[in-house]
């Protein structure tokens, strides 16, 4: 998936769109970065003024994804954004222009006005307390497909199948499902978006067990010593021939040993073991590729590199690679607003989940929509990577020019990578203390 919702949720979805990459609500506001404000020069702050009233300890958040930002004044550059009902913690208060209240600093360049909370003497979260967890599958939701038919959804429960809905959904497009409950008889979800949809509209997506390999420091160092089956059937002859004996057959996402490679006949065949050889047409082999001049190699910087050929993605420490898997990149010619950008770039913004359409795009012949797309990096504008839990393509092109990868995967990158996000954040930005890590397509 390659673009992020634009529209009102309280919108019918036949609305209109402009050519993708587009930015979903959350992740427009998290560009917002004080451009009203023509001066470089910071605006007045006061120093710290009277103290916090005796046992407040914590910051209540009054809103899902409040903004919280690097200075305290209005409009100063987005830091990230904070869980509705979580308690931060209070480092120091200073008055700011723009908040009625005082500016309260939550964390290094993090700061919160104090009309968007509650102060409270509630203890603050915990360090390694996070607003989306880590899940056995990688889906931090239950997930839902809307059937052929369609649906609507509604703000109110008590208007359900009764009063004008707020939003039609179409077929095929995904909710992630937080509550259900039975109103005379009939089943009702509400979605993490806050809108209650009939569950009879609705199918289950199904978890997709596929995850990429953790690479052993003593793996060879200038090929990996692995592959991933691509097709349904694979084949395996005992030589490097579709005339061979055939030895069987290796199931699509099959992890096999990569021992090497021959052309034989105009063909190319895969040796995956002791007189069995698959077409190389039929997997997926990652390579090893030199860090860009951007990586600090002797630190061991992280950072990730795409092959578009391949199909495949490697995790790097400096030069030692540490993770490889499969992944989609975009469906459409290079240069073309499908196609996944070459380059190397920076992850700018990390969400936890974000919803992807292409809602307003009027020429689109299909129109989709993924509510809370799951593990969400932006690295190069509004391309980034992300799971994908609506289909199994991975190993071939298929997003709208995202870098799709299965959710264990895109789970497992999301707490690898840089920046980090603290606790009790929903979304974080880069510092200069915590820069992005480095993601390099080619």
């Amino acid at each position: 998936m390659g673009a992020v919702m634009g529209g009102s949720r309280g919108q019918t979805l036949r609305a209109t769109r402009h050519a993708p990459p587009f930015l979903s609500f959350t992740l427009a506001a998290l560009l917002v970065t004080g451009h009203a404000r023509a001066s470089n020069e910071p605006p007045w702050v006061a120093p710290e003024t009277e103290p916090l009233p005796q046992g407040i300890v914590s910051a209540r958040i009054l809103k899902a994804d409040q903004p919280i930002l690097a200075s305290p004044w209005e409009g100063a550059q987005r830091r990230g954004s904070a869980a509705l009902d979580v308690h931060l913690p209070i480092f120091a208060v200073r008055r700011g222009p723009g908040c009625k209240g005082r500016f309260l600093s939550i964390g290094p360049l993090a700061w919160v006005c104090e009309d968007a909370v509650e102060l409270a003497e509630t203890p603050f979260v915990n360090a390694a307390y996070r607003a989306i967890r880590e899940t056995a599958d990688g889906l931090p939701f239950r997930y839902y497909f809307v059937g052929p038919d369609g649906s609507f959804a509604y703000k109110k429960l008590h208007a359900v199948d009764i009063g004008a809905p707020d939003m039609q959904l179409e077929p095929g497009f995904a909710v992630a499902i937080v509550e259900e409950r039975v109103v005379e008889g009939a089943r009702y979800g509400r979605s993490h978006n806050e809108l209650w949809i009939p569950m009879r509209d609705l199918g289950p997506a199904r978890p997709l067990a596929f995850r990429g390999e953790e690479i052993k420091p003593d793996a060879p160092a200038d090929v990996l010593p692995f592959a991933w089956i691509l097709v349904d059937k694979a084949k395996v002859f005992s030589t490097p021939s579709a005339l061979g004996k055939t030895e069987g057959s290796r199931a699509r996402f099959e992890r096999v040993p990569f021992f090497e490679e021959k052309h034989v006949g105009g063909a190319r065949f895969t040796r995956i073991g002791e007189n069995a050889w698959v077409r190389s047409s039929e997997l997926r082999h990652p390579t090893i590729a030199p860090p860009p001049p951007e990586v600090d190699v002797a630190a061991g910087e992280k950072w990730i590199d795409v092959e578009l050929e391949s199909q495949t993605l490697v995790a790097y420490e400096g030069k030692r690679p540490v993770f490889a898997t499969l992944v989609s990149t975009g469906k459409g010619r290079e240069g073309t607003a499908t196609a996944t950008p070459r380059g190397t770039s920076r992850i700018w913004a990390k969400l936890f989940t974000s919803n992807m359409d292409n809602l307003e795009d009027e020429g689109a012949t299909r129109y989709y929509r993924m509510e809370d797309v799951p593990w969400v990096q932006f690295f190069a504008k509004g391309v980034g990577l992300h799971g994908a839990f609506w289909h199994r393509s991975f190993g071939t092109v298929r997003s709208h020019g995202c870098v799709n990868l299965a959710p264990l995967d895109a789970q497992r990158l999301f707490f690898w990578t840089t920046p980090r996000v603290p606790a009790g954040w929903t979304a974080a930005l880069p510092s200069t203390h915590d820069v992005g890590t480095v993601v390099r397509v080619r």
